[in-house]
């Protein structure tokens, strides 16, 4: 397998981009930064509060650690194979077809279902608090903007994205000044900020638990590397844009758990569905509606970059013939992918649709975590292929670590969400035989009529 894959190495590393590129690293940075800082960081405080008390910013530091592990497979394996489909080209050259459709399907539909879930959310409480309409609705309209932004070119959709994550940063930032204003009048508790575990848990246990939580507020980078087909010099470019905007959002995100913590009490952080609101009440000063709107922004950034996600690894599994080769097509003048734009598209309006996007939103995590665990192996098998010689290479001990963060956060993962990923997985291994089944049943064909062929020259 190891000179197979060097040899389509070889192949690939030549081959023309279909992709514009037009991604520079600041960029490609804020690409990253404004996925990885999604509406989760709005409820992800009290959540992670509730399981592992008033000191919430080391489950948010162990998160960030863990998070960095698997960042580093994919930074190698980016720079290695710069081009569109991820996770999904990667499992391919390492273990073959088979692994690489189920590695893109699991991608796929945590990333359709989180764009469903996303617009859904768009059209909930958030918006209701400037206007009340029909969530189908919103969510539909919502969904047909983000494809025509998307559609309209790369370089577009990231200067959104860019803007939209100003935005969110600077209501975190708020939140950070608002808490910061509340210890200097006398008013918060610096106390609690050192207050670990909870009265059903000791400090291990709850670390452990916060830390799965806080886990979820930095999946979002692994979306990037979908578009390094589309970066300019990816190999110099990546590995900057990739470390660079996980360790802003880690900064973000522990200055902001310092904040509420010391600002709330911990109790009613817990239990509150909008613990950041929690800190601009307390403080006073500014208009909860602020919050509402900065939410709005941050949904639907989350949505936008999820979408180009997805629609890019529809379409590189599509070039790796895993998916119909219908799915390649790109606008002539924009030479962005449209039918993978619109397939996504569709699929997450129909989720939108039916409701079922809550019974599917949990396995989001658990799915992440299976593409997750064929990354960090793959890192190990590929390095039998040299690739390009200037590519980012992470030491092996921390694919390995990575490997093991994977195995101990799956573990705290329920019962209930392992039936529903693992009924996701079984149709992504299903769909992945008829694939492989139809690739080889057309590679036999070709070499059929090859040998007919010799066979009938004259000798």
């Amino acid at each position: 397998m190891g000179h197979e894959a060097g040899t389509r190495a070889q192949g690939t590393a030549q081959e023309p981009t279909a992709l514009k590129r037009a991604l520079t690293t600041p960029l490609l940075y804020f690409f990253i930064l404004g996925d990885v800082l999604g509406a989760g960081v709005y409820v992800l405080v009290g959540q992670v509060a509730a399981d592992a008390g008033g000191a919430v910013w080391v489950p948010l530091v162990v998160a960030l650690l863990l998070a960095l592990l698997t960042a580093a497979s994919y930074a190698e394996l980016a720079t290695k194979y710069p081009r569109a489909g991820g996770a999904s080209h990667y499992a391919t050259r390492a273990f073959g077809p088979f692994a690489g459709f189920v590695a893109g399907f699991c991608m796929l539909a945590a990333g359709i279902v989180s764009v469903a879930a996303l617009a859904r959310g768009f059209g909930g409480d958030y918006l209701s608090a400037f206007v009340t309409l029909p969530v189908a609705l919103v969510a539909v309209v919502f969904l047909a903007l983000l494809a025509l932004v998307n559609a309209r070119g790369i370089k577009e959709s990231t200067r959104a994205n860019v803007v939209a994550t100003v935005v969110e940063v600077g209501g975190l930032a708020v939140v950070v000044l608002l808490g910061a204003w509340l210890l200097l009048r006398g008013d918060g508790d610096l106390g609690r900020l050192t207050d670990l575990g909870t009265p059903e848990k000791g400090a291990a246990a709850a670390v452990l638990s916060g830390s799965v939580l806080a886990y979820y507020s930095f999946v979002g980078f692994e979306t990037s590397v979908n578009v390094a087909e589309e970066t300019r010099n990816p190999r110099r470019s990546y590995p900057r844009a990739l470390f660079g905007a996980l360790a802003t959002a880690g900064a973000v995100y522990v200055l902001v758990g310092l904040a509420a913590s010391a600002a709330v009490p911990t109790a009613q952080l817990a239990g509150s569905s909008g613990p950041l609101l929690e800190v601009v009440k307390e403080a006073g000063g500014v208009p909860p509606k602020l919050f509402s709107a900065i939410a709005l922004v941050a949904v639907a950034n989350g949505a936008l970059l999820t979408g180009i996600m997805s629609s890019r690894l529809a379409y590189g599994m599509a070039k790796d013939g895993l998916l119909p080769g219908a799915l390649t097509k790109v606008l002539p003048g924009r030479r962005t992918p449209w039918a993978a734009i619109a397939v996504t598209t569709g699929l997450a309006m129909l989720l939108a649709l039916t409701g079922s996007v809550a019974t599917l939103a949990s396995t989001l995590v658990l799915l992440l975590l299976i593409v997750f665990l064929l990354v960090n192996t793959a890192v190990l098998v590929l390095r039998r292929d040299p690739g390009e010689t200037d590519h980012f290479r992470t030491p092996v001990v921390l694919p390995v670590l990575g490997i093991a963060s994977c195995v101990l956060l799956a573990t705290q993962i329920e019962a209930a969400v392992w039936l529903r990923g693992l009924t996701i997985v079984a149709v992504g291994a299903v769909l992945a035989a008829i694939s492989v089944a139809r690739r080889s049943r057309r590679t036999n064909e070709g070499e059929e009529k090859r040998a007919e062929a010799d066979a009938s020259r004259p000798g």
